[in-house]
C-alpha cells in the first residue's frame, strides 16, 4: 500500500498559517464586588444572541447565561429550569410542563405560561433550526393558568424525544417583547433580555461580550459571580498566552490548540479539562453531493471510506483527543449507539478495486477524476483534514481541489448554492437522531438550511424510519428503529463520518464548579465561583 506523506507536523504548520494572528487591544479589567469576575475567551462574535432563534453552540456559549430553557441536562437527567416538572400523556398527544412561580424577566416583569407559549408557537417551531422539526407535529400549547402550559401535538410525540431536545430547544422569549413585532429583526436578539442569572450588559464590536449579575434571580444564593466577560480571541494561539499572563481565567471548546495542552497542563494554575462536553459530541464528516454523478455511485463512495486511515487522522489531526466513527451516532450516546454497523476498513487496495469496478480507472496521469472539497472553516481540525484527504484520495486516483471558504461563505456553497462536491463538516450529536442527526440525511429539506441534507441525496426507506422514529412512543421500539436507520445509513453512505471528538476547557484553578453538567459550557454557570 501506499504511503502517506503528511506529517502530524504537517498538518500542524497547515493550520497554524491557516489561523493567521490578530493583535487586540489590551484592557484593563476592575475585580469590584464580592463574587469576582470571571473572564472567558470568545473565538467567535455572534451578532444574533437569541438561542430561540439560532440553536447553536456559539450563540449558546453566550446568551445561555441569560436566556433560560425549560429543562438543562445533568449527569442524572435533567436539571429542571422554568420548567419545575413535566409529564407526557401515555398516547403521546400531550405534554404537560408545571412552571416555576414567582419568576422575573429581567425588566421586571414576570414570567408566565404566556411567555412559553409564545416562544414555543411564534419562535421554536417556525423560526428555529431545530425545533423546526423537533416540534413540526406541535398543534397548540394551552395555558389554563400562568404556571401551566400544555403542548398538544397533532401527532404522537414521544417524551424521549422531548426530554432530550429540552435544553437545546425550549430556550424562552419574553411575550411581551417579541408579541407584534418582525422576530428576526427584534432589538433584544443583540440585546436579550432573560431570566437567567446574569444580565446582558454591553457588546463592543473585535472586543468583548459584558454580562452583570441578576440580583432578582430565582435560584438562592445565585450566581455566585458579579460579572462574565467574554473576550474577543479568533486567534487560538492568543488564548494560551492570554491564560499564562492571567489575562483570562476560562477557554473552552478547545480553544487552547490541542498542540498546546500537553505543555499547558503542567503550567502551574491551569487545569486542562476535558468534561462537560458530553452532550455536544462533535462528528467529523464527509458530506457528499451526490448530484454529482461518480458520487451517486454508491461503489465511489465506498471506495473513498476504505481510503480514509481513521486512526491516522485520530492521531495526528486531533493529536489522540478523539475516536474513530462508526456511523452517524457517536459511541457516547448510552440510548442510541449501534455498534452493529458495516465497517470501512483503511485499505487502499479495495478502494482501487471498488473504483475499477465503478468504470472509473485510472488514466495515464495516474489520475481518475477530479473532485471539490470544501473544509469547513470553523476549526483547525476541519482544515488539517481537508489537507489529509487530499492526499488520501490522491492515493488512489482521485484529484481533489481544495476551495477554503470564510464561514458565510462556506455555509452559502455547500447550505445554500450547492456548489461542492465533497465537504468537511462538523456535525454535533446533541443527545437524540431526531435532533440534529437525521436531518443530516433526510431528504425534501429546503434548500439553504444550514447542517441539513443539502447534496441532493434521497433514499425513502431512510427517510420512512425517521417519519416513523419521529411519531414512535414506545422507547425500546423508537430506539430499534434508530438501530436499523443507523445500519442504513452505513450501507448506503449518504455521508461519511470519519471521527468523533468533544472539546476541552483549559481554566485557572481559582475557578470553580466548572464541567459539572454533560453541557456545562452552554449551561447558565449559576454556580460557577472564583475563589477568594
Amino acid at each position: 500500500m501506499p504511503s502517506f506523506k503528511m506529517s502530524r507536523r504537517t498538518l500542524l504548520q497547515t493550520g497554524t498559517a491557516l489561523a493567521g494572528t490578530t493583535l487586540l487591544p489590551r484592557f484593563a479589567f476592575a475585580q469590584g464586588g464580592a463574587g469576582g469576575r470571571l473572564v472567558v475567551a470568545a473565538d467567535s462574535e455572534p451578532r444574533n444572541l437569541n438561542p430561540a432563534m439560532v440553536a447553536s453552540n456559539s450563540v449558546f456559549f453566550i446568551s445561555s447565561k441569560v436566556i433560560e430553557p425549560l429543562a438543562e441536562a445533568s449527569y442524572d437527567g435533567l436539571s429542571p429550569r422554568l420548567a419545575a416538572s413535566w409529564e407526557g400523556s401515555e398516547d403521546g398527544s400531550t405534554v404537560t410542563f408545571k412552571l416555576r412561580d414567582g419568576v422575573t424577566w429581567h425588566d421586571g416583569k414576570p414570567f408566565t405560561s404566556a411567555d412559553v407559549a409564545f416562544s414555543a408557537m411564534e419562535v421554536w417551531k417556525p423560526l428555529q433550526n431545530i425545533g423546526r422539526s423537533v416540534l413540526a407535529n406541535l398543534e397548540s400549547v394551552e395555558t389554563p393558568d400562568d404556571t401551566t402550559a400544555v403542548f398538544h401535538f397533532s401527532k404522537p410525540m414521544p417524551l424521549q424525544l422531548m426530554r432530550n431536545a429540552l435544553p437545546v430547544v425550549t430556550s424562552v422569549l419574553p411575550k411581551h417583547l417579541y408579541e407584534g413585532s418582525d422576530i428576526s429583526a427584534n432589538p433584544a436578539n443583540t440585546n436579550p433580555v432573560g431570566t437567567g442569572p446574569f444580565k446582558f450588559g454591553e457588546y463592543k464590536p473585535g472586543e468583548y461580550y459584558l454580562l452583570t449579575k441578576n440580583d432578582s434571580y430565582w435560584g438562592a444564593g445565585e450566581p455566585k459571580l458579579d460579572q462574565i466577560i467574554f473576550r474577543i480571541l479568533p486567534d487560538r494561539a492568543g488564548a494560551a498566552a492570554a491564560l499564562e499572563a492571567g489575562e483570562i481565567q476560562l477557554a473552552a471548546f478547545s480553544q487552547v490548540p490541542l498542540a498546546e495542552l500537553s505543555r499547558i497542563k503542567d503550567v502551574p494554575g491551569l487545569e486542562v479539562i476535558t468534561k462537560g462536553y458530553e452532550d455536544l459530541t462533535y462528528q467529523l464528516i464527509i458530506e457528499i453531493n451526490h448530484r454529482n454523478e461518480m458520487l451517486s455511485n454508491l461503489k465511489v463512495r465506498q471506495a473513498i471510506a476504505h481510503a480514509i486511515n481513521k486512526a491516522f487522522v485520530v492521531d495526528t489531526v486531533f493529536l489522540g483527543y478523539a475516536e474513530a466513527a462508526t456511523g452517524p451516532v457517536p459511541h457516547n450516546s448510552k440510548e442510541f449507539y449501534n455498534p452493529d454497523v458495516p465497517t470501512y476498513a483503511f485499505d487502499v487496495d479495495k478502494a482501487n478495486a471498488l473504483l475499477d469496478e465503478a468504470g472509473y480507472p485510472k488514466k495515464d496521469s495516474g489520475t481518475r477524476f477530479s473532485l471539490r472539497l470544501l473544509p469547513a472553516p470553523y476549526f483547525s481540525e476541519t482544515r488539517g483534514f481537508g489537507q489529509y484527504l487530499r492526499q488520501a484520495l490522491a492515493a488512489v486516483g482521485i484529484e481533489i481541489e481544495i476551495v477554503n471558504n470564510d464561514t458565510p461563505a462556506h455555509l452559502t456553497a455547500v447550505y445554500k448554492d450547492h456548489t461542492f462536491d465533497l465537504s468537511v463538516g462538523a456535525a454535533v450529536f446533541r443527545g437524540d437522531p431526531a435532533i440534529s442527526t437525521t436531518i443530516l440525511v433526510r431528504s425534501g429539506i429546503p434548500d439553504g438550511v444550514f447542517f441539513s441534507n443539502q447534496g441532493g441525496y434521497a433514499n425513502e426507506k431512510i427517510d420512512a424510519l425517521i417519519d416513523e422514529a419521529l411519531v414512535t412512543v414506545d422507547t425500546d421500539k423508537r430506539t430499534k428503529l434508530y438501530d436499523e436507520f443507523q445500519v442504513l445509513v452505513v450501507e448506503d453512505l449518504p455521508l461519511i463520518n470519519v471521527a468523533e471528538w468533544s472539546f476541552t476547557s483549559v481554566a485557572s484553578d481559582t475557578v470553580e464548579n466548572i464541567a459539572n453538567n454533560p453541557r456545562w459550557v452552554v449551561s447558565n454557570w449559576a454556580d460557577t465561583a472564583l475563589k477568594s
